[in-house]
């Protein structure tokens, strides 16, 4: 299946723009400082606009309060059908070309496949601080597919450690070898999102600083949100881009400055868990001993 490089939704998002702000297309040109013919031939698709001026369009809605992108995110759940699912996909630069499973990097938490986030907030975090960076809303049909799902569990964390080349002394055990089994034949995942901050606290425990019920405490403490890892060609099917959203340079700054807060609320969370559920639970010897 062939995507070409999706384009941004410019004419009918200034057509939405200046009918929520009230303004005619004299002032809506008035206020980007560009000539009305401009803001007609965008309107009417005659032209496509640089990044710049998408840029000045969008950054003008997000420091007016209108978040556009958080907006659509509700109205595409809102328009969903039976058994479609939404989902987002956040690129440094756009996708481009032919969506295939072999792409991804055979190191992230479930080796190379196609991922997904479910909200639009936690999505965007993870490219927020590149230049060009724009997230995509999918429609995703899981009829007929095979799935699994993890939650913060440990069989999660033996999965993420797995799969991030962690667990090389362990891999003939029977527990490692059923559960990637089971990933094997599924061909989608749904787990929680791990960064590389959260693979630093698996990494303690693989190391075997910490216990599984700390680090399951530590990791459910910096919540990030689930994802979805599409591992075959049948899943990639019967995903569908509905659009890809501009995000403009105030939206990139307004979530870095939350990383940073979210990042440092979930580290307290963090020390405090490790605190309070030392001594309980398994160290990874004795798991798979």
């Amino acid at each position: 299946m062939r995507w070409p490089q999706v384009k941004y939704r410019i004419s009918e998002d200034i057509l939405l723009i200046r009918e929520f702000y009230q303004l005619s297309q004299d002032e809506f040109a008035n206020v980007f400082g560009v000539d009305k013919i401009t803001i007609i031939r965008t309107e009417s698709k005659e032209t496509y606009p640089r990044e710049e001026f998408m840029d000045k369009v969008y950054s003008y809605c997000f420091e007016k309060g209108l978040k556009m992108n958080i907006q659509k995110e509700m109205l595409y759940k809102d328009d969903l059908s039976k058994n479609h699912i939404l989902l987002t996909h956040a690129s440094k630069s756009g996708i481009d070309g032919k969506i295939s499973i072999d792409k991804g990097r055979i190191n992230s938490d479930f080796g190379k496949g196609f991922y997904c986030g479910e909200s639009y907030d936690k999505s965007i975090s993870f490219v927020c601080r590149f230049s060009s960076p724009c997230v995509y809303f999918i429609d995703f049909t899981p009829d007929n597919l095979r799935g699994i799902r993890f939650e913060v569990s440990t069989e999660w964390m033996l999965a993420i450690a797995y799969f991030r080349g962690r667990l090389e002394e362990y891999k003939e055990s029977k527990i490692i070898k059923e559960i990637i089994g089971k990933i094997n034949k599924a061909d989608y995942i749904v787990a929680p999102i791990a960064d590389n901050r959260m693979f630093q606290i698996i990494d303690t425990f693989i190391d075997g600083e910490i216990t599984d019920e700390q680090c399951k405490h530590c990791l459910a403490a910096t919540n990030l949100g689930m994802q979805y890892v599409f591992k075959t060609q049948k899943a990639i099917d019967q995903i569908s881009i509905l659009e890809r959203c501009f995000v403009s340079s105030k939206e990139k700054e307004y979530y870095q400055n939350e990383q940073v807060r979210f990042q440092k609320e979930g580290e307290d969370k963090s020390k405090l868990a490790r605190i309070q559920y030392r001594g309980k639970g398994k160290y990874i010897e004795e798991i798979l001993k």
